[in-house]
């Protein structure tokens, strides 16, 4: 199996671990062509067999030299996919701001790829979201790379096999309560079995197909956590905008909520993030419900700034004429 993984051969990486096959195969593929990285993993306590991997992932920091970072959580109650991958990322993202890490590597395959476009469509997303499933994400602080997505699950464990190297399968991947196991064991592993050039070029395809509609989704303004967009005065893209920044801040839309920003222009996404558009601008920041003083209301409203947003500005104490509005 030849990956060409030169895109961080001179970056800090940290290595998102598991100990089951994509996560274990990608641990001996980086060490093979000599990519330094350390390792993180998250216990949940859910199976006596996560015990057993965390062992062996401490086994395998210090045979081969690397930096192992664990957590140990445990997880109640319902959503529990979602809780445990705002626990994992909010774990990998404290890692990477107290080490200086600048890339995390995460084991996702095509068989994911193809579950993650699955689930999407199941929802009415668009081809942004569709195809939302990247080798490269950026991030405020970081980049998350996905070297493996155009890597079936199958290959990844034959890798293993041949090369008798060890990794656990967790038995909670038959359980199909979960949505992504649903659509993992009855729809993405089949077709990617039988039909994986296609699934490869056909997201190919439609990369090149976004990338040529895509016009400059570059804020025309940033200044602490707040964005100011250009209103483009087409609402397909400024949502793809909106969309954007929201991934960027660890938030999903479904197309319930892609509708309502569009319908209210003035809204607050999970009681976190502000949305406003203007008949010129798009307004993107963390929300908040400080109380303001009347004399910088006033000026908010003589500069047309709306309402949620003025209320970051004065959390952070930004200065509007350092605005450009």
């Amino acid at each position: 199996m030849n990956l060409n993984f030169s895109a961080i051969k001179e970056s800090k990486n940290l290595l998102a671990f598991s100990a089951g096959i994509d996560s274990c195969a990608l641990f001996f593929l980086l060490l093979k062509e000599n990519i330094p990285f350390d390792i993180a993993i998250v216990d949940y306590n859910l199976r006596e067999q996560s015990k057993e991997e965390v062992t062996y992932t401490k086994n395998l920091a210090k045979k081969y030299n690397k930096k192992v970072f664990i957590k140990e959580v445990f997880l109640e109650g319902s959503n529990f996919e979602k809780k445990a991958r705002d626990i994992r990322y909010a774990f990998f993202e404290e890692l990477i701001k107290e080490h200086n890490y600048t890339t995390l590597i995460t084991a996702h395959q095509l068989n994911d790829k193809l579950e993650w476009f699955m689930m999407q469509f199941s929802k009415g997303a668009g081809l942004s979201e569709l195809i939302g499933f990247n080798t490269w994400e950026e991030k405020e602080f970081y980049k998350i790379y996905k070297p493996l997505l155009n890597t079936t699950k199958e290959e990844l464990e034959n890798y293993l096999k041949t090369n008798e190297l060890k990794y656990f399968i967790d038995e909670t991947n038959s359980d199909t309560k979960y949505k992504r196991n649903y659509f993992r064991h009855n729809f993405s592993d089949k077709f990617v079995n039988e039909f994986k050039h296609g699934v490869i070029n056909s997201f190919e395809y439609l990369q090149e197909d976004i990338n040529s509609l895509n016009t400059n989704n570059k804020y025309i303004q940033k200044i602490a956590e707040l964005e100011i967009y250009e209103n483009l005065n087409d609402n397909n893209l400024n949502i793809r905008l909106i969309d954007k920044s929201l991934k960027r801040r660890g938030f999903i839309l479904s197309k319930a909520s892609r509708d309502e920003i569009l319908k209210q222009k003035e809204i607050i996404v999970s009681h976190k993030v502000s949305v406003s558009i203007t008949d010129k601008y798009i307004f993107i920041c963390p929300a908040s419900k400080i109380t303001m003083d009347k004399k910088f209301k006033e000026k908010c409203r003589v500069r047309k700034i709306p309402k949620n947003i003025r209320f970051y500005l004065y959390e952070k104490n930004i200065d509007l004429d350092e605005l450009i509005i």
